[in-house]
């Protein structure tokens, strides 16, 4: 995991909330002061905020369970995008689609009807269809790819959702309450961290905020993948050595038997 400096959050204007009249009562604790109206988080505890929920990330992805990152807010889609695709993690940066968690079923036959398209481009039942058709196939993938291109590969519920503005993405946060997955949010000034499980007290508008703490979040996972890779490689190892064991006898059985013949002879 990336070491959490708070000289580098501070770099990364981590430490702005929003205004002081837009203000949560129950955000008090994690702010330091006021200036120019606006409130300033108090990044030590945005710090120590940051390792509890990295320790709580790597867990849960090594575990072998999913993270979806969950942002559609302009300055946020590309970093949620880079940087959960680069460890794997499946992440909507469009409209969050209504029942996402709560109708899951649903989504999954969205996301098969994606995976049926793609075949039949594949088998040749595409070119047989008549050029309007071919047009409606083509759209219909062209917005499946769109809402639900990042999430193909999510064969079942996540472990965890990690939400950058809580606010703005309510309808996540409510489903996964319902369903009782844990959240992982950044927080600013405006919101209620209650709703959350793991709060970053941190400005979730600024780009290069939102850019700093996402790439500790995405190195955390990371941590917990190689870990889960490594267990597994031990595993695979052991299993080989012990079927290689019973061989290794018999062959000398074999040996055994040989010698006593060739003595008979």
């Amino acid at each position: 995991m990336e070491k959490v400096e708070v000289k580098d959050l501070l770099e990364a204007g981590v430490h702005f909330g929003h205004l002081t009249r837009k203000w949560d009562p129950n955000m008090a604790p994690y702010i330091y002061m006021e200036r120019n109206g606006i409130h300033i988080i108090n990044l030590y505890k945005t710090a120590a905020k940051i390792e509890e929920t990295c320790a709580a990330l790597s867990k849960i992805a090594a575990s072998g369970k999913k993270i979806l990152f969950v942002a559609t807010k302009k300055q946020a889609k590309d970093i949620v995008a880079e940087k959960a695709g680069a460890v794997n993690q499946p992440y909507i940066t469009e409209r969050w689609p209504g029942g996402m968690l709560t109708n899951f079923v649903t989504i999954r036959k969205a996301v098969k009807k994606m995976a049926s398209i793609d075949r039949m481009k594949k088998d040749g039942t595409f070119n047989s269809l008549s050029k309007k058709e071919r047009l409606q196939v083509d759209r219909q993938r062209a917005k499946l790819e769109k809402n639900l291109g990042s999430i193909s590969d999510m064969t079942r519920l996540p472990g965890a959702l990690f939400v950058v503005d809580i606010k703005r993405e309510h309808i996540a946060i409510k489903e996964a309450q319902k369903l009782n997955i844990p959240i992982f949010a950044m927080v600013d000034t405006n919101s209620d961290p209650r709703q959350v499980d793991y709060l970053i007290p941190s400005n979730d508008d600024a780009s290069k905020s939102i850019n700093k703490i996402l790439s500790i979040v995405a190195s955390a996972i990371e941590d917990g993948l190689n870990e889960r890779k490594a267990e597994r490689t031990e595993k695979d190892g052991k299993s080989k050595k012990s079927e290689s064991k019973p061989e290794a006898k018999s062959t000398a059985r074999k040996r055994k038997a040989v010698v006593a013949d060739q003595e008979e002879e």
